[in-house]
């Protein structure tokens, strides 16, 4: 492991200046980074704590739900408000990781994580997200766990966030500090896809930290449910997953909302799904032609066709249950 600096910021403003330095990164609950640091992968000369910045979870005068940056998936999985009024928050978090790694893992850590790729982790192979330009060893090697949305010739990978699934199903919001000052982002904004820029993963400026994440109310009569499919029945990353919101009345569906985990380099909002399905009776037909919208434009590797169908079969059924 190459050396590094190690500080523990106090505040946000002592974090993003001591962020200035060279090299540094951020350091949250450290369940993937130092992971990356042990294998060579991240090489940072500085490590910035942040674990000790806020991590109130809290309703705020706006009526959101924020959750500070360094808040423990534990803390957030088991707070009442978000048991009672977000519980596919909570789902998502439970589905993601063992105890033990809730127990370190923060909001902000989670979302930045990087992704499970083997060829990423794999410094023999090649791979364009950790060395631009050096090819990628997953479209024509082992890619059952790959992409099947918004992937490029560049790298087929997929993010591995079920937290942020859930959140991108609820139209949450980053709030973002650094140095040219706090400023608001759409969670739906935060990561890229990859093009032919694989190794450039989210939006954020240099030195910038996320603070916090906020998320407005669901509607009173929406229900949810995240759902998850994995190799194993302990923990294990999503082969893929459904986060899915819905409001139905008398029959028809006046409101959805629904994300995708497991298939693409970011949380995907299935956009086309939710438009297909407002407004149409809430009906098993009405849900495969919502299903078959969202899948429309994905694109199977030779090892991972399974996760269309896969897919199609847990929205709907998630649908059906939830209606």
């Amino acid at each position: 492991m190459k050396p590094f600096t190690y500080e523990r910021a106090g505040d946000v403003a002592a974090a993003v200046a001591a962020a200035a330095t060279p090299g540094a990164v951020y350091l949250g609950g450290g369940t993937n980074l130092v992971d990356l640091m042990r294998q060579n992968i991240e090489r940072p000369a500085a490590l910035v704590d942040v674990s000790r910045l806020p991590a109130r979870i809290e309703i705020g005068p706006d009526g959101r739900l924020w959750m500070g940056a360094a808040a423990t998936n534990t803390d957030v999985a088991a707070d009442p408000v978000v048991r009672r009024d977000f519980p596919i928050i909570a789902e998502a978090i439970v589905n993601g990781a063992s105890g033990q790694i809730r127990n370190m893992a923060t909001v902000g850590g989670n979302l930045l994580q990087r992704t499970r790729c083997l060829y990423f982790y794999d410094t023999g192979a090649r791979c364009n997200k950790r060395e631009p330009g050096s090819g990628c060893d997953a479209i024509d090697g082992h890619n059952r766990m790959h992409a099947v949305l918004g992937a490029s010739s560049q790298c087929v990978a997929t993010h591995p966030s079920d937290l942020g699934v859930a959140l991108a199903a609820l139209d949450a919001r980053v709030h973002l500090a650094g140095p040219a000052g706090p400023r608001t982002a759409e969670l739906l904004d935060l990561h890229r896809l990859p093009g032919d820029t694989p190794h450039i993963e989210n939006t954020l400026q240099p030195g910038e930290l996320i603070t916090a994440v906020s998320v407005p109310m669901p509607p009173a009569a929406a229900r949810s449910a995240y759902r998850k499919v994995r190799e194993r029945a302990s923990y294990a990353f999503a082969l893929i997953s459904v986060a899915a919101l819905l409001e139905v009345r008398d029959g028809v569906v006046i409101s959805a909302r629904l994300a995708l985990g497991g298939v693409a380099a970011k949380p995907w909002r299935a956009a086309a799904a939710e438009e297909a399905l407002v407004g149409a009776p809430a009906t098993r037909a009405a849900f495969e032609r919502a299903a078959d919208a969202a899948l429309a434009d994905a694109r199977p590797l030779a090892h991972n066709a399974f996760k269309i169908p896969l897919v199609r079969r847990v929205l709907v059924a998630t649908l059906e249950e939830l209606s």
